[in-house]
């Protein structure tokens, strides 16, 4: 997929996994968005790496999507967590 691709899928997985895990987040909209960017490529890079499958397909396949969704899910919250201690 293509750079532009990914930025979408990172968006629009990151807005997916900050509903997922509501709560208050350290940063705005800007850095949610760009945690589900990085959450995104990290998904689809474990995938293929841990699991041996292919969850880059495409952008309308359905392996790609959850990927990027749990990725970012971690992504938000290993933020949640460094970030929440630095806080205090």
């Amino acid at each position: 997929m293509g750079v532009i691709a990914w930025i979408l899928v990172g968006l629009i997985a990151g807005a997916i996994a900050k509903a997922l895990t509501p709560g208050k987040d350290p940063g705005g909209i800007i850095v949610t968005m760009l945690l589900g960017i990085v959450g995104g490529l990290l998904g689809g890079w474990l995938g293929k790496l841990i699991f041996g499958v292919e969850s880059i397909n495409g952008f309308f396949h359905l392996s790609t999507w959850i990927a990027a969704v749990i990725g970012s899910v971690v992504v938000l919250f290993l933020y949640r967590m460094v970030s929440g201690r630095t806080a205090r």
